[in-house]
């Protein structure tokens, strides 16, 4: 069983920043890094599984922003190695929230950094900028739903309406040192902007493009595939109807109850095998039970 359990865990390591080995977040003893162990945040970007289904919802959902999807269009390779780009991503993500302060630091300021080089024009001649304070509100309200929208469904239902502000209001701390501004902090905030930023997106060829680099990337390994189709569709329940609608990804109340099914036995296991995870190192930094 122990040889099982640690193959899981290595296939999943491989998929998230820890792979990049550039964090620290054992040492320095002690340092809560921007949030700290009492905070929701902590506490909603600890599960794994619903972590990595929310980040395939939000990727999804990112698509249909033309300026934004012009910014990783002409300035990345996700088409070509969608696996770096998802362990950059989980390696921001992790770092910010359960890295030291000064990890915390270096990656908010690396990545500002790398937005003042992303900058031209979208397909519709637009001209944009990784950097412009409206299109990082949109990436990180893209993100932070999502992620509370899969910790809500697949990990704690209970979590209180005043801990879903709580978290809101915690994390666009984030989006505000990259630069973000009028950032939604409050789960009303967060409904407003979704309905109030709609008819600013749009579904078009490279939206469709993005998204079946996400359906065909391909899993770590052979065995791991089933798992990886049933997140896959697990992300895609996630959406907004409306957002789903744009993608044209339906799914039926039956498929949504198999899909939802087949995360109730996955979930665990990806849980149980995950013993050295961001949020693991975390907690023995900061003297808890991992």
């Amino acid at each position: 069983m122990e040889i099982i359990r640690r193959r899981i865990e290595t296939q999943l390591l491989s998929l998230t920043g820890l792979a990049l080995g550039q964090l620290d977040l054992v040492n320095p003893k002690g340092d809560p890094g921007l949030f700290g162990p009492q905070s929701v945040s902590w506490q909603v970007h600890g599960d794994f599984p619903s972590m990595l289904i929310g980040g395939i919802s939000a990727l999804m959902l990112q698509a249909l922003h033309p300026l934004a999807l012009a910014g990783v269009w002409d300035h990345s390779n996700f088409r070509q190695d969608m696996l770096g780009r998802l362990r950059r991503t989980s390696q921001f993500i992790s770092g910010t929230t359960f890295g030291s302060t000064r990890d915390a630091d270096w990656l908010i300021d690396k990545v500002r950094t790398i937005h003042l080089q992303v900058v031209g024009a979208a397909a519709d001649g637009r001209a944009y900028a990784a950097s412009d304070p409206d299109l990082l509100t949109w990436v990180h309200v893209a993100e932070v739903s999502s992620f509370m929208a899969a910790h809500l469904r697949y990990r704690n239902p209970q979590l209180s309406e005043a801990e879903q502000d709580r978290y809101y209001a915690e994390i666009a701390l984030i989006a505000e040192r990259l630069g973000a501004r009028n950032v939604p902090r409050s789960r009303r905030a967060i409904a407003d902007y979704l309905q109030n930023i709609r008819p600013q997106l749009v579904c078009d060829e490279r939206s469709h493009d993005v998204l079946h680099a996400l359906l065909d990337a391909p899993a770590p390994s052979r065995m791991a595939k089933p798992v990886a189709n049933v997140m896959m569709q697990a992300g895609i329940a996630l959406l907004p109807t409306w957002a789903s609608d744009m993608l044209d990804l339906h799914q039926g109340p039956l498929k949504r109850r198999l899909v939802g099914l087949g995360i109730d036995s996955v979930a665990p296991i990806l849980r149980w095998a995950m013993r050295d995870s961001s949020a693991h190192r975390a907690r023995r930094r900061m003297g808890l039970p991992a």
